[in-house]
């Protein structure tokens, strides 16, 4: 499955087009937010029960800084590795030493330093012989075996972690709500997640020495999933279940999270909002939930009607015409110099007209 990385390749060409275009990161991201100001509901805010859009104080921010974080993790990751593998070429020994050696006359008895040179060689190279005749099977037990007491605390570790960020006070709708990663969701024992119109986010966590893709199983099927992490020859089951909604399996996808959690981003195949992830589990009020649709689900005449109010509300604050205004004023401005007209010769005036919204059909 596609990782972090290889999802946001898909737009490099696009993205970079915008980098070259303005020049330099600022005035990029200022066109980023932007467009997110503009024409989503990112900036709007929950102050209600009766809001449609938005989200409550703080949780965009929180998205934010979450997704800087996730790649400042990869580019840490990044830069030890270089530093190791630098350090690395470093301890590489030299070459050894080349000896020249001289035929001697037939008969003639070798150099004495030459025979006692001989045992110094073999004796060097015993330990390393030795180590050679250990068969495969015994490194990696030997390796499992200075693995696995790490792994049991960097899992409660984790787990602490993760319920010290949901909320100090007990678990509940409202410190759900305010972390990102149980957004109209929950926080569990081995994972949390969230959900929206048309996806759900589980995010399982892992101990803080799984930082590769292969050190994970994942087994994600319409209505079953199974997420483990290799612990030398075995595996450690950290969730596994039947879902409560069956998924759409070509677009879920998995990811990793180095040292923090294997990401799944479940499809939904039907826009109901889910009171629980796996069968069997404590199960959310969804009552109690956001369960209006993000802009990203609104069909295209829908999200035409939400800029035309959008762009009358900006409109309306800086005191010029909106839309339905706009449109009547060219119509009379048509007949305003039309012959016949008594304003004929006269500079348009729109103040002239009060124009209510039920009198313009879009």
């Amino acid at each position: 499955m596609s990782s972090p990385i290889e999802m946001t390749e898909l737009y490099d060409n696009a993205l970079l087009g915008i980098l070259q275009h303005v020049g330099n990161i600022q005035d990029f991201l200022q066109i980023f937010f932007g467009f997110l100001y503009r024409k989503t509901d990112f900036y709007r805010l929950l102050t209600s029960p009766n809001d449609r859009m938005g989200f409550p104080p703080g949780v965009a921010e929180k998205m934010v800084l979450k997704t800087f974080k996730l790649f400042e993790k990869l580019a840490v990751h990044d830069r030890e590795r270089a530093m190791q593998l630098a350090e690395e070429a470093k301890a590489v020994p030299p070459a050894v030493q080349e000896l020249e050696v001289q035929s001697l006359p037939e008969g003639a008895a070798p150099a004495e330093v030459k025979q006692e040179s001989t045992p110094v060689t073999a004796s060097s190279t015993e330990p390393a012989a030795a180590a050679d005749t250990k068969t495969p099977r015994e490194n990696s037990i030997e390796q499992a075996e200075g693995e696995q007491p790490t792994a049991a605390p960097a899992a409660a570790a984790a787990a602490a972690a993760a319920s010290s960020d949901s909320s100090t006070a007990a678990p509940g709708p409202s410190s759900f709500q305010s972390n990102p990663d149980s957004y109209n969701g929950a926080v569990r024992e081995n994972y949390s997640w969230s959900q929206d119109y048309t996806d759900v986010e589980v995010r399982v966590f892992v101990p803080s020495s799984i930082v590769k893709g292969r050190q994970v199983s994942v087994d994600l099927q319409s209505s079953t999933v199974r997420v483990a992490v290799k612990e030398g020859a075995s595996e450690r089951v950290l969730m596994e279940g039947e879902f409560t909604h069956k998924i759409n399996t070509e677009n879920s996808l998995w990811s990793l999270e180095p040292g923090r959690c294997v990401l799944l981003s479940l499809s939904k195949t039907g826009e109901v909002w889910w009171s629980a992830v796996l069968k069997g589990e404590e199960e959310i009020d969804v009552n109690q939930i956001n369960r209006e649709r993000t802009m990203a689900t609104v069909d295209d005449e829908e999200h035409a009607v939400l800029d035309r109010l959008t762009f009358d509300y900006h409109q309306k604050l800086q005191g010029k015409p909106q839309s339905h205004e706009m449109k009547v004023h060219e119509m009379l401005k048509k007949g305003w110099d039309a012959e016949g007209s008594p304003f004929r010769g006269q500079q348009f005036d729109p103040s002239m007209f009060d124009i209510q919204p039920s009198a313009v059909q879009f």
